[in-house]
Order: C-alpha cells, then structure tokens, then sequence
C-alpha cells in the first residue's frame, strides 16, 4: 500500500489554527465586555460624585449671592444707625443741659426756702422772747438771762459789756479752790463734789452767770475753761462764735461750767493763743483768774515756780493776747501773788479795758 504524503497545511491543521483564533477573538471579546462592564460602573459612581460637587456649588454660589445681598443691606441699616445715634446723643446730652439747669433751680430753690423756714423760725423764737421779755421786764429789766441777786443789788463795777463779739476766759486750774496756798493744797485731796462746793468757784461761776445776763442781744459770746490747757464750755463750739439772744446756749454753758473741776496748773498762754484763733477776732475779752501763770504751752517738769519766772511766763503770755482788743480782768487774789495785780492792772490799762477784784459777797 503506497504510503500517503503528509501535508503540513492540511485541513485538519487550518481546523485546529481557526478554532485556535476562534478561541482567542472570544477571550477577548469576553474580557473586553467586562472591562466595559468594570468601565461604566466606575464612571456612574465619578459622574455622580460630580454632580453632587456641582450642585454644592450652586448652592454655594446662591448663598454667597444671598449673603453678599443681606452685608449691603446690613451695610447700609448700619450707616442709617449710626446716623440716628448721633442724634440720640445729641438729644440726651440737651436732656442732660436741662436736668442739670433744672437741679441747680430746684436746689437754688430749696436752698431758698430753707433760708426762708430758718428766718421765720427764727423770728418766731425772736417774738417769743419779747413776749416773755415784756413780761418779765420788771423782774430783770432788759437783760437776756435772769440773774437774781440777794436782794437784786447792783453794783458800779465799771466791767465794759459792749461788743460784737465777747470772749470770756475762765481760770480752772486748782488754785481756784482756795484764797490761801494751804486751802488749795487741803481742798485739792477732797472729793469732786467738794471741789466744786468751794466757795471760791462757785463766786466765779456766779461771775460768768452774771456777765452772761448781762450781753448785748446782738452780740455773739464764746466761753473758754483753761488750765493746761484751753477749750470750750461748750463741746463742739471751738474756734465758733455764738449767738448772744440764744439764751438755750447761754443756759448750757453755764450748766455745763457748774459741772467743772478745777484742777492742774495754769498756762495764761494757751488761754490767749485759743483767743488769739478766734476768726473773726474778739471785740472785747474778759478773763476771770486769781493769779499769774505756772506754766508756758507745756507743763515745766519742775515742781514748784519761783515768782520770778511767773512773771516771765506772764509775759511770753502777753505776746499771744490778740491785738487792739480790751482785755477786762476780775481776780480773785490769790495769798503769796502779789505781783498779779499790778501787772494786771498795768494789762488792762495799756488796752484800755478794766480790772475789778470783787468782793466776797459780789456778784
């Protein structure tokens, strides 16, 4: 049997060469519809995530629009305010111009009316003084405060009570206890209800009551206590004048001085440096005493002082007693001074005042 030829491009070879083909177009047919499959998913899910970007920027864009819209109008209510605050302020600071005019006219007012309320007041005390001065003139004449004497004596003492402005100095200082040296030294250890008993300070207490009957209506008076040193009847009235018709005041002071026990020594100084402070001046000055000073501005740590260094102290006293004014004197001799009235007298005769020893049953 003749053996058969073999043909490399047979049809069973072009068979198995196209189904090889075959197979290879569908592979990629088939992968190439997936990766259109993949392709299109992807894209779906990247359009829509640009949609939504694009649709917030369009609301973005509105509200920028809106907001841009809402500034320029906020703008411009800004502009208008500020224009209607400047007139506010201008017509609060023309309400705050009136109250003010209007607060200095009601004080002004007030203030006047007080003024008025005062003067009737004291008009209406001044009408009830006369009414009771008239009733009384013939128990005390024309004086402001009673002063009843044993048997109403008067007596020329030749005391000048006239003056816009009387100061009186009272001398409280222990010597006023007694007339002799032993009296002081034995009455100075008794109980404050016996000091003020002695016979000798109730005469100058009764001095001052006397003096106070006597001041001019008009005039004003200040009452001054010194020892060491020198202060008002009266607490609360330093460096104050007091009205003369006020006769509660004058009452008080004499109250109040009934109660005063004489003690410590005696600084003449500090008595006419506290007149010497009185604004204005005194007119007129009486000082009630019984000897010259024991003392300058301080207390001397020395025990006792010679009379020669009294004198001194009377002296450096004088630089103190207020200028151009009538010094009148009432004193009491003291027992182992009697260098205090000469010079005394001597002070009152160079400012043209007046000195008076009383006697024991005077005023």
């Amino acid at each position: 049997m003749k053996r058969r030829k073999i043909n490399a491009f047979s049809l069973s070879f072009l068979d198995c060469i196209c189904c090889g083909l075959g197979a290879v177009i569908l592979l990629f047919v088939i992968v190439n519809a997936k990766s259109a499959i993949r392709k299109d998913t992807v894209t779906s899910n990247l359009q829509g995530e640009v949609s939504r970007w694009e649709k917030l920027v369009l609301e973005s864009k509105k509200n920028l629009i809106t907001t841009r819209n809402t500034w320029e109008k906020t703008e411009k209510q800004l502009v208008k305010t500020q224009g209607l605050s400047k007139q506010v302020i201008q017509i609060i600071k023309e309400r705050k111009d009136e109250l003010a005019h209007a607060h200095k006219d009601t004080l002004a007012n007030k203030a006047h009316l007080n003024k008025l309320k005062a003067d009737i007041k004291s008009l209406e005390e001044d009408v009830k003084r006369l009414e009771a001065g008239s009733r009384e003139d013939d128990a005390y004449g024309s004086r402001l405060r009673k002063f009843p004497g044993v048997g109403d004596r008067q007596y020329l003492t030749d005391l000048k009570l006239g003056g816009n402005r009387i100061f009186i100095l009272v001398d409280v200082s222990a010597s006023m206890l007694d007339d002799t040296v032993l009296g002081v030294i034995l009455k100075r250890n008794l109980s404050d209800a016996q000091k003020i008993k002695s016979k000798k300070w109730q005469q100058a207490v009764a001095t001052i009551d006397w003096l106070t009957a006597n001041l001019p209506a008009t005039s004003k008076f200040q009452i001054y206590t010194f020892n060491e040193t020198a202060t008002p009847v009266l607490r609360g009235t330093e460096k104050t004048w007091l009205e003369g018709r006020d006769v509660e005041s004058l009452n008080s002071a004499i109250a109040r001085l009934r109660k005063v026990i004489p003690q410590k020594g005696t600084s003449l100084l500090n008595a006419f440096q506290a007149a010497r402070e009185m604004q204005p001046p005194p007119d007129n000055l009486f000082l009630l005493t019984d000897s010259l000073p024991t003392m300058g501005a301080n207390k001397s740590r020395q025990s006792k002082v010679s009379g020669k260094k009294r004198i001194v102290l009377f002296n450096d006293a004088i630089r103190s007693l207020p200028s151009r004014v009538p010094l009148n004197v009432i004193l009491y001799p003291m027992e182992g001074d009697p260098l205090a009235a000469v010079l005394f007298w001597r002070l009152t005769a160079m400012t043209q005042g007046s000195f008076f020893c009383p006697s024991k049953d005077w005023p």
